[in-house]
């Protein structure tokens, strides 16, 4: 790595120890604040009241040779908090797809350098982000690569985007889900210098379950005809919602309505292997902060969780949530515009030579 690049990242490093600082503890949860015209979510609800995203196998129910052999049969949607009192799957799509008319109200969740810890350890920020990440790019060949395990996900239809859904939020038109998202994202970082390839193919659809067994193939498969693959985006959109209310994350960007992003970060908290856990969170950090010194509210706090959804494959594994169900295709557009904005100079910082 050049004289300039090096001196660039220690800048980038430095600043994000500033926030820290400043900004006191760490938070190790997030709570959503009170949604405008004076709506909130209970005290207790976490940010996720449900989740889209499949769940491993808890430590203490199965060896680790049993959970990899039953994550394929992992239960499509997560149950949510206790207070939700919907601990089915089948139960809790239906919920869902009773929403098309529900109340959507927006929320702003603040994120900067914190994050939502719901594993059992104890993580130094401040520490992961002073020694920076260890993902290096490559100085040739493909670096990043952007798939989409749940690819039919899509947006609250709005203005022109109107699309036949296959279910509550989803479709297969690749126009209007979450693989639009993704061809946006692969052109910016593209025009910034980045080598992308983009994996536009849908692995949730007609099957739900058994998404991450589909998509984790497909990452190995590219990690074997390109083994200098650095990073690996698996670009999703989340849902938020409680008490008969759906929301919508919503940036405080002068002159832009943008929708927020969240990047997940799994760990072997499940009892499962992923040596690489760590490297990925120091990497969430490092984009968490280069793209708040830029745009102070269009991220929410990087979330740790138990589970490892894949991440195990490589060190620079992350997943990243554009938005939610109750955001637009635009606001999704935008916000994905101003991450790119900031994280590609980051991610070019890490390239060799």
């Amino acid at each position: 790595m050049g004289f300039a690049k090096k001196l660039a990242l220690a800048g980038i490093i430095l600043l994000g120890l500033y926030t820290l600082k400043t900004q006191g503890t760490i938070a190790s949860k997030a709570e959503l604040p009170p949604a405008k015209e004076e709506v909130s979510l209970p005290p207790e609800s976490q940010e996720e009241v449900f989740s889209d995203k499949e769940s491993e196998p808890p430590e203490e129910t199965v060896s680790p040779e049993q959970a990899e052999t039953e994550e394929a049969a992992a239960s499509p949607e997560d149950a949510g908090p206790e207070e939700t009192v919907i601990d089915d799957p089948q139960t809790l799509r239906a919920y869902m797809e009773t929403s098309w008319d529900e109340e959507i109200l927006e929320t702003n969740i603040k994120g900067g350098l914190s994050i939502k810890n719901a594993t059992s350890y104890d993580v130094d920020a401040g520490a992961l982000l002073s020694e920076g990440p260890a993902v290096r790019l490559p100085a040739e060949g493909p670096q990043i690569l952007i798939i989409h395990t749940h690819g039919s996900e899509a947006y609250t239809q709005a203005g022109l985007d109107h699309y036949e859904a296959n279910d509550d939020h989803r479709t297969e038109n690749k126009e209007f889900n979450i693989i639009r998202i993704g061809d946006e994202l692969t052109e910016l970082f593209e025009e910034a210098g980045l080598r992308v390839i983009h994996d536009r193919e849908i692995y949730d659809y007609p099957s739900y379950t058994g998404s991450y067994n589909r998509s984790g193939a497909a990452v190995e498969q590219y990690l074997q005809e390109y083994p200098d693959i650095a990073v690996v985006f698996d670009v999703h959109r989340d849902a938020l919602g409680a008490n008969g209310v759906v929301y919508k994350t919503m940036a405080e960007e002068e002159g832009v309505c943008a929708s927020q992003i969240m990047l997940l970060s799994g760990s072997d908290n499940s009892g499962l292997d992923h040596p690489h856990w760590q490297d990925n969170l120091s990497l969430a950090l490092y984009l968490q902060n280069a793209v708040t010194s830029r745009h102070p509210s269009l991220m929410r706090p990087v979330s740790l969780v138990k589970e490892r959804y894949n991440q195990q494959l490589t060190g620079g594994s992350l997943i990243m949530e554009v938005g939610s169900s109750g955001n637009t295709l635009q606001e999704a557009l935008a916000a994905i515009r101003l991450f790119a904005d900031a994280a590609a100079p980051a991610l070019l910082q890490l390239a060799e030579g």
